[in-house]
This record gives C-alpha cells, structure tokens and sequence, in this order.
C-alpha cells in the first residue's frame, strides 16, 4: 500500500515550526535562515514531498492547467522550451496544454479564447511573427491570467518575460567574424517589430561600427527562412560587392545561406564565412557544421514555469529573466 503524501503541516510538525516557515523556506524565501531552508529541503526530500497544486488552485478558483503558445514546433530552440517548460511543470504537478500559432496573429487570436474556454490558470507565449495587436493578452491579464513572453516578446503589456541576450549573442558572433577577416557582412533579420530581430540587429550594427565598417542598407535583408536564403543569396554572390560574411537570424537561415554558396561554387569558409543563431540539430548536420550562437532553450522554459509558477502562487514583484548566450565556433567560420 502506497504512503499518503505528506503535507506542509506534516513537516512543521517534525521539525517544530510554524507551516508558513516551512512554506516560505521551500520557495527559498530569504526572509528564511539558510539553515531553516536546507533543513525543510532535506526533509521534504527524504519524504519524497509533493506540492498539492491541485488542492491550492482549487481554493483560488482556479485549475492547475498552463497553457503554453509555440510559434513553430519544427524550430529546434521552441522544441528545446517547450520541453523545458513540461518538465519543470511535471514537477511542480501543472499541466501543460500545449497550441501552436504557426505563425499566424489570426491563430494567435484563436489560442487565446480557446485557453480562456478551458479555464487555463497561467500563459506562457511567444509571439508570431506578424503579431502586432496584442488586446487577445490583454483579455487574459482582465480575467486574472498571468503570461510569461518568451524569446518574442510582448513591450506593450506589463507582463512578465523570458530572453536571450540577443544583443550580446550577436554583437559577439559578428565581432568574431570582423577578427577573423571578414569585412563586408550581411544581416539576414525577421520581421523588423520584432524585439529580437531589434536587439540582434543593434549587435551586429554596434560591431560593424566599434570596428568602422560601414553598413548600408543593401547590407540587411529580411531573411529567416532557408527557402528565402536560397532565392536572394546567389544574387548577391555574384555581385562586384559580394559580401565575405552572413550573420543569420537563425540557424535555418544560415543554412540555406551555406547551400546557396554551393550552389554558384563559393568555398565556405576559404570565401565567405557564415553564422547563425540558435545551434540546433541544423548546425550539427550541415556540412561544413554551422558557427551558431547557443541559446539555452531548455534553461529558457525552465525559466519561464518557474517565474509563472511564482505570480500563481501570490508574488507580486516583477521578475525577467535574461538567458546568456555563447558563440559555437565551428566549420562555416575561419
């Protein structure tokens, strides 16, 4: 016969505390003595505890069921969130009700009322590409609804969220690229509203500019898929001012930038020199593989629950998170 499951009042019984320590020390609250906490951990552990988020959102009127917004499940870094997300939700004894937009605001729209239908407790969302009226999320925060933004982010709402640090990741992967020899890179950005589109051009801008190479704009396309990388490429290969470097968006991108250079008989990375952004199964399988950026997706769901997790259960005070990236130097490079 299975032991019943020991509550918070089980273990401020054995270890002569009040159930609120003992609820405080294990979400870490540093209103807590580090002792109390490791000591409430360990026994929770021993006992094999498990959070009754069922019974807690029961008396908030609530479920213990998230609803979770993929743009694409094909993209490698939405896979690697979305995983992270149900594991740290599994954990925690949420469900996760799992839509994907494809990409689409009129999708988006729809996801949204159908969450709302199924009386979802929190949302974890990144935006489509062509989102850019955001009253379907502001429906969710007038009905109580807590969202984390991640990756794609939401400025307009005051909402919580989860990124990457693009800039940083870019501005490194492009400075990388000047050192090596490069002098005429190309960007290959997203749709120009997007925040991570922004921020991974102003990396690449401020690089160009800290080593005085002059950009124009012929130099940034609107580019992030490998079809549209394959059509626009060849062209500017075979121009008088060809460029020696792409900077991609993603690694999709940059991998049609790599067949498109096979294509009219350019040696990557002897002549041009190619990176992307994401370093997912696609970087790995190229040939030569793909210089990336690594963008943690994992780290990046496990980030998002848990800030959810945090306002379901009372807090108040806004809390970001920013995920580091690093530069993957591989064959596409010098």
């Amino acid at each position: 016969m299975n032991k019943p499951q020991i509550t918070i009042k089980d273990i401020a019984r054995a270890l002569k505390v009040s159930p609120s320590t003992v609820s405080r020390a294990l979400k870490d609250n540093p209103d807590i003595s580090q002792e109390t906490r490791d000591l409430v951990h360990a026994y929770a552990n021993k006992h094999n505890y498990k959070p009754n988020v069922q019974a807690v959102n029961l008396r908030a009127g609530r479920s213990n069921t998230i609803g979770v917004i993929v743009p694409q499940m094909v993209h490698h870094f939405f896979s690697c969130v979305l995983s992270g997300i149900e594991q740290a939700a599994s954990e925690a004894g949420y469900n996760v009700l799992v839509a994907q937009s494809n990409e689409s605001y009129e999708q988006e729209v729809k996801i949204i009322h159908s969450f709302l239908a199924a009386r979802v407790c929190g949302v974890i969302a990144s935006l489509a590409k062509n989102t850019s009226h955001y009253e379907h999320y502001q429906e969710l925060l007038d009905n109580n609804i807590p969202i984390v933004f991640y990756d794609r982010i939401c400025t307009g709402l005051n909402t919580e969220r989860v990124v990457v640090d693009d800039y940083a990741g870019s501005f490194a992967a492009v400075e990388y690229m000047i050192q090596t020899g490069c002098k005429r890179i190309f960007f290959y950005g997203s749709a120009p509203h997007l925040e991570i589109t922004k921020n991974r051009r102003n990396g690449y801008l401020d690089a160009m500019k800290k080593y005085h190479i002059p950009v124009d704009d012929t130099m940034i396309k609107l580019c992030d898929t490998r079809e549209r990388a394959i059509a626009i490429t060849p062209d500017l290969l075979e121009s008088e001012e060809r460029p020696d470097g792409f900077f991609a968006i993603n690694d999709e991108t940059a991998a049609g930038i790599l067949y498109a250079c096979k294509l009219v008989g350019i040696k990557v990375p002897d002549e041009v020199s190619i990176c992307g952004f994401t370093d997912g199964a696609i970087a790995q399988n190229t040939d030569p593989k793909l210089t990336t950026v690594e963008q943690h997706g994992e780290e990046v769901g496990k980030s998002a629950f848990s800030i959810l997790a945090n306002k379901l259960e009372g807090e108040e005070k806004r809390s970001n998170k920013i995920v580091r990236t690093n530069l993957i130097i591989r064959g596409t490079t010098k």
